[in-house]
C-alpha cells in the first residue's frame, strides 16, 4: 500500500508533467482586433502555437464590409487581394505573466512589418497588442477582445 507522503509526491509530479506538456493559452484562441485609428473592429485572428512553442496568428475573417472580399484599402502586395489565412503574427514567445514578447506583425494595408509584443487581461479577456519600430516606447497599442 501506498503511504500518503508518496501518493502525494506522485500527484504532484503527475500534475507538473501534464502541465509542462500543455498548450500555450493563447493556443487556440480567437480575438476580434480593433482599429486603434477609428475604434472600429477590423477582423478576426486565431493564435496557434508551433512545436517550439512560438505563436502566430492568422485572420480567420474581416469584420470591415468594404474589404470583407479583397483589401482595397491595403497598399502593396496585399492591395485587392483577400487576407483570410494571411499570418499577421510571426513568432511571438511567452515571456511569463501573461506577456508575449519577440513577436513581429504585419499591417497588410501599409505592407509593413513590426516589432510585436502582448500583454493579456489578467481575466483573460482583453489583449493589449503593442507594433513598434526599434524601441516599444516609440510604437501604439491596440486592444483585442477574446471570442468565445
Amino acid at each position: 500500500m501506498i503511504d500518503m507522503k508518496k501518493y502525494l509526491l506522485l500527484l504532484l509530479l503527475s500534475f507538473y508533467s501534464i502541465h509542462s506538456f500543455a498548450s500555450d493559452k493563447l493556443h487556440g484562441s480567437v480575438w476580434k482586433t480593433i482599429d486603434d485609428a477609428t475604434n472600429q473592429p477590423r477582423a478576426l485572428v486565431k493564435f496557434s502555437e508551433d512545436k517550439n512553442g512560438n505563436l502566430s496568428a492568422n485572420i480567420e475573417k474581416i469584420l470591415v464590409p468594404s474589404e470583407a472580399n479583397k483589401c482595397t484599402m491595403c497598399e502593396g502586395t496585399y492591395k485587392n487581394k483577400s487576407l483570410i489565412g494571411l499570418t499577421i503574427v510571426k513568432n511571438l514567445k511567452s515571456v511569463g505573466q501573461n506577456k508575449y514578447d519577440k513577436g513581429s506583425i504585419l499591417d497588410p494595408q501599409s505592407d509593413k512589418t513590426y516589432k510585436f509584443s502582448v500583454t493579456v487581461s489578467p481575466d483573460g479577456e482583453k489583449l493589449i497588442a503593442r507594433g513598434y519600430i526599434g524601441i516599444s516606447a516609440i510604437g501604439r497599442n491596440q486592444t483585442w477582445y477574446r471570442i468565445k
